[in-house]
């Protein structure tokens, strides 16, 4: 059924894998299945000073980076569901434990959301929501448009281009005020730590204490500590 399925799909809609280019449906069935299920601690290099334990489901590379590029630069709005479950996987490792968790997506810049025509971060938030009890997705930050796009900085110029440009307004702290929650910061990918450090800073003025941060992938990092690494 799955084949007829991709058949029909790419008779219809001229689809293909972003995985391996296979006709029919966004992510086929045997890349879906060999995506990793599990998390683990993955921090950046150097790490980012009081940087919350961060934990990834995947390497940013294969699969995994064509699912978050596909999904976030053109689009692809059903890649959402896979992402959702990379991401739940690393909640799962992340906040531990019964009772409720929170999770806070990174808030894009609202000119790159515009342009892109929508939340990619929110919509695998939600997604990953959904498959975990007792967790709810809540838009706790918002972006400046202050920083410029990341892409070709460094580590201390990513640090740099970020910092005051995340802040919680009021309106959304009340309304979780009264939810003693395990709060943990979600974004799709992992790199210098800068974004995620900013993002932790912000809800740590506004009083909210950050359990982990977990996220759907994260890059590998090549060089030695303490070098400059240009990333993406």
């Amino acid at each position: 059924m799955g084949q007829l399925w991709d058949g029909l799909a790419d008779l219809c809609l001229g689809g293909r894998c972003v995985g391996c280019g296979h006709p029919g449906r966004p992510l086929c069935l045997d890349c879906d299945r060999r995506l990793p299920r599990h998390a683990r601690l993955r921090m950046p290099s150097p790490v980012p000073a009081g940087l919350a334990p961060a934990f990834s489901a995947a390497e940013y590379a294969g699969v995994p980076r064509s699912l978050v590029l596909a999904h976030k630069e053109r689009g692809v709005l059903p890649l959402a569901r896979p992402l959702g479950e990379l991401l739940a996987a690393a909640v799962r490792v992340a906040g531990p434990g019964p009772g409720p968790v929170l999770l806070v997506p990174v808030a894009g810049r609202p000119a790159a959301v515009r342009e892109r025509g929508h939340d990619p971060m929110w919509s695998v938030a939600v997604r990953a929501a959904r498959l975990l009890p007792e967790a709810r997705a809540a838009r706790l930050l918002r972006c400046r448009t202050t920083s410029v796009d990341q892409a070709g900085l460094g580590a201390a110029e990513r640090a740099a281009n970020l910092a005051g440009t995340l802040w919680c307004p009021s309106a959304g702290l009340r309304r979780w005020a009264g939810l003693r929650a395990r709060v943990v910061i979600c974004d799709d990918v992992l790199t210098t730590g800068s974004t995620a450090r900013e993002a932790q800073r912000a809800l740590e003025a506004a009083g909210v204490r950050v359990s982990a941060i977990a996220t759907v992938a994260a890059t590998r990092r090549t060089r030695p500590p303490g070098r400059e690494e240009r990333v993406r």
